[in-house]
């Protein structure tokens, strides 16, 4: 079997979807179909892309590489061709532009500047999730970035389209003087007497997830310090020892801080490109997909602990017998 680019659509479909089922629906196979197609895209592929489980499926270390490549690879194939202005609905040449907290906000914007200059774009900082998706239906912003969960879709009306960016693994920000710092992976148990610092209700579900991972660990968090700040400010706490905290995978740690996987990945999130269908050229949809895919690339280049657990992944996978340390 040769790689096509419709083999590159079932990825992104289930991981969008999290569910092989639920990519079939809407792509319009059965389950069955979807299923076979995907073992034989593993197989060409020479490794699962997927982990199965009871909530659906999610994509392992490589998976996660392998879709955001192939998200590139189709943001380009649909490019082909197109011509015409990126204009807004209203013919102005302004982007409005909101992102939740992400570390990929920076490069995301520097590359749609590039590939699109007589663009002017105008970016907002908008933490909730579901602030951003009620200021697209009011008309108050163009597109923006989002995040979601396994299993917990952030809901829109059909005013509003989305695609999925990347869907990674949360790891835990730790003082680089704890107790469990050099461990290669931390339990999510071991951190249950930690006070943590966490983030508010994003609307999308967070920190419901973390607190229903926690009780899948055996406890509920000791202390819990509610923050809302730069990273930056996060990280200094927490190099002080105030606490702990879960963070992006491809956050760069500050001075006195470490970033850790956690045992078996029991926390993740998608990040996706939310924009109305009226007020956004397809040119800049495809281009802002394509830069946010590429800025993504680029940080998980720059994150040693990231590429630490992707490697360690592979290795379990070769030696299931090897043990955490």
């Amino acid at each position: 079997m040769e790689l096509e680019l419709r083999h590159l659509r079932t990825l992104c479909a289930i991981a969008d979807a999290g569910s092989v089922g639920r990519a079939a629906a809407v792509l319009g196979f059965s389950q069955p179909a979807m299923s076979t197609q995907l073992r034989r895209i593993e197989r060409l592929f020479g490794e699962p892309l997927f982990l199965r489980g009871a909530g659906g499926v999610e994509p392992t270390a490589y998976g996660v590489e392998v879709v955001a490549q192939a998200r590139d690879v189709l943001a380009r194939a649909d490019a082909i061709g197109r011509r015409g202005p990126a204009v807004s609905a209203d013919g102005g040449r302004m982007l409005r532009f909101a992102a939740t907290n992400t570390p990929m906000l920076s490069g995301l914007v520097s590359r749609l500047r590039s590939v699109l200059p007589d663009l002017a774009v105008s970016v907002s900082s908008v933490y909730s999730s579901t602030d951003i998706v009620e200021l697209l239906e009011d008309g108050a912003l163009d597109a923006g970035v989002a995040a979601d969960y396994p299993s917990i879709e952030l809901p829109h009306s059909d005013r509003l389209a989305h695609r999925g960016i990347v869907t990674e693994p949360s790891f835990v920000a730790l003082p680089a003087r704890h107790p469990l710092a050099r461990r290669v992976e931390v339990s999510l148990a071991d951190l249950s007497g930690e006070a943590w610092f966490v983030t508010p209700d994003d609307g999308a579900g967070w920190p419901g997830v973390f607190y229903a991972a926690c009780g899948s660990a055996g406890f509920e968090p000791a202390a819990v310090h509610e923050f809302l700040g730069d990273q930056l400010q996060l990280q200094a706490m927490i190099a002080d020892g105030l606490g702990i905290s879960m963070v992006q995978a491809t956050l760069r740690p500050s001075p006195g801080v470490v970033i850790k996987p956690l045992v078996g990945t029991p926390l993740w999130c998608r990040y996706l490109l939310v924009w109305r269908r009226a007020g956004l050229s397809d040119e800049v949809a495809e281009a802002l997909f394509a830069s946010a895919t590429a800025a993504y690339r680029q940080l998980i280049g720059r994150s040693a602990h990231f590429q630490a657990w992707a490697a360690g992944t592979y290795r379990a996978k070769a030696n299931p017998g090897r043990a955490h340390l």
